[in-house]
């Protein structure tokens, strides 16, 4: 087969769902295409009964979510937040900006959540809350986590990211925490090209969040007849996207179940075809936990040394196939080392975990011919 002819396999393909073309049209031709109109109201319905949360309020990133949920935790310079470190900058970035210090704590080897059995170290008089990420959709220890925040007094903050539509012990990831933000990225579940959500658990959170969202005014209480006039009330800034993206992802989430069927499909003929292959290399595959029940967010390897990863993903490109390592470590990030710390003992298994890491493509579209085609070329790498 010559270079042209060469079958390629991108690592991501977005899924264009059923109704998609129709409500972006529909959007466009209702006369008005700012924030809160009809689509973003059904979005935000659809996000309240997938997980279960009192509110939803759509933003135009998952990182504008992260930055809300900073300010509504009214940090100060010093206070001090706790994360794992590996994850993505924007975790950490949305409490660096209101001067808080994100402080790192290292990830398990098996799931790749922050360990739970290292956060207690890390809290000082100066914590004012926890936030977890859900790695791949997988659920974090969080009744440990849980009874922890309560015993000190913090909020707990989920970076629901990946985690759309997983559960942990029967529950909704997402549901957990006072907040929790979601994204909807061109590379997640069910994406709007660019956007996100901030979901509240605590009720008491709602009005300021709205005030936040909308400029840091009551624009919202003055479009329900609350108030005559709306005015500046509190710091904020335009977090709302427009009608146009909400109605893109309505669609999207009104097929989530097709789409999760076909990602499923996808993740669990990898894990079968590559059990063999993983084994006899060196290889590890995902691992998930008794209890927890992923939404096939991603699919990874872990190779075994940073040698043979780069090697992997060169393989895999000579045949086509686009794979791509993950997270690389906030601590020993350049602004992670100025503006945050890490917790006692540092974080070995994240530098380890980060050096070793490759994704597969992954999305609702990748067909029986792509997903063989990658297996084949996965199963043609020897490791060295």
């Amino acid at each position: 087969m010559s270079p042209t002819e060469l079958k390629t396999v991108p690592f991501n393909r977005t899924h264009i769902s059923e109704n998609e073309l129709n409500y972006l049209t529909e959007a466009v031709r209702q006369g008005s295409t700012s924030g809160d109109g009809p689509f973003t109201h059904r979005a935000a319905r659809l996000l309240r009964e997938m997980t279960g949360s009192k509110h939803a309020l759509l933003t135009t990133s998952c990182t504008h979510a992260l930055e809300m949920s900073a300010i509504l935790l009214d940090l100060r310079p010093g206070d001090e937040v706790i994360m794992p470190s590996f994850t993505f900058m924007s975790t950490a970035n949305a409490y660096a900006l209101r001067g808080a210090v994100p402080v790192f704590v290292d990830c398990r080897p098996d799931t790749l959540n922050v360990d739970e059995r290292l956060i207690e170290a890390a809290i000082t008089d100066r914590t004012r809350a926890i936030v977890v990420v859900h790695y791949a959709g997988v659920g974090c220890a969080m009744e440990i986590i849980g009874e922890l925040t309560e015993r000190h007094g913090l909020a707990l903050v989920e970076d629901n990211a990946h985690g759309l539509g997983g559960f942990y012990q029967g529950r909704p990831l997402g549901s957990f925490g006072c907040m929790s933000t979601q994204s909807f990225h061109e590379t997640k579940n069910v994406q709007c090209g660019e956007g996100g959500a901030l979901l509240l658990n605590d009720a008491g959170l709602v009005a300021r969040a709205e005030i936040i969202r909308e400029k840091g005014t009551d624009r919202s209480r003055f479009f329900r007849g609350q108030v005559d006039k709306y005015r500046w009330i509190d710091i904020g800034s335009s977090y709302l996207p427009s009608d146009v993206l909400a109605a893109q992802l309505t669609s999207q989430l009104e097929s989530f179940e097709k789409i999760q069927f076909r990602r499923h499909t996808a993740w669990h003929g990898y894990h079968k075809e590559l059990a063999d292959w993983a084994t006899k290399n060196g290889v590890s595959q995902p691992m998930i936990p008794d209890g927890c029940a992923h939404p096939a967010h991603l699919y990874y390897l872990l190779l075994p040394d940073l040698e043979n990863r780069q090697a992997f993903i060169s393989h895999l490109s000579s045949r086509g196939v686009q794979a791509t390592f993950h997270y690389q470590p906030l601590h020993t990030a350049p602004a992670g080392v100025r503006y945050g710390r890490v917790a006692s003992g540092g974080c070995p298994v994240t530098e380890d975990i980060a050096d070793r890491l490759v994704r597969l493509p992954l999305f609702a579209d990748l067909d029986e011919a792509d997903m063989t085609h990658v297996i084949d070329a996965v199963q043609t790498y020897r490791v060295s």
